[in-house]
């Protein structure tokens, strides 16, 4: 990966550069940087990234709609966890992409430390684990 396109924050990890999910704030409000939240759809409705600029490409779909995302501009790579993203960042080198970084405890981190998130109560999901979820109320 190339020089630290997000402003010398982060931490390398897995291989690729981690921020935190204040660090990953702060690009995103300086519009310095584009949430992708790849996600499936089912578990995007409830809880979403409350910032100026997000796409929402689920993992599934991600390669057959690369050409959606923008190569020149930092990109920072979410998920629930952590774990999607970490798949999705190897595609997205593997494609040419360099201007990346993972997004640390994905959601789950961000709402943890207190970040704006949209939420819709009528697309809350139930299950005991992250494995099983679904709607709640459907």
């Amino acid at each position: 990966m190339e020089a630290n396109p997000f402003s010398g924050n982060g931490f390398k990890s897995g291989g690729f550069l981690n921020l935190t999910p204040r660090d990953a704030y702060y690009e995103t409000k300086t519009g310095n940087a584009i949430i992708v939240d790849v996600r499936e759809e089912n578990l995007t409705g409830f809880k979403r990234f409350d910032v100026p600029r997000v796409i929402y490409l689920p993992l599934s779909e991600l390669e057959e709609n690369i050409n959606q995302l923008p190569t020149d501009f930092p990109l920072i790579i979410a998920d629930s966890t952590g774990l999607r993203s970490h798949e999705a960042m190897e595609i997205l080198i593997s494609k040419g992409f360099t201007l990346l970084a993972n997004l640390a405890g994905g959601i789950v981190e961000w709402e943890r430390d207190g970040l704006p998130l949209i939420i819709n109560n009528k697309e809350r999901l139930d299950g005991s684990c992250m494995c099983q979820l679904r709607p709640r109320f459907k």
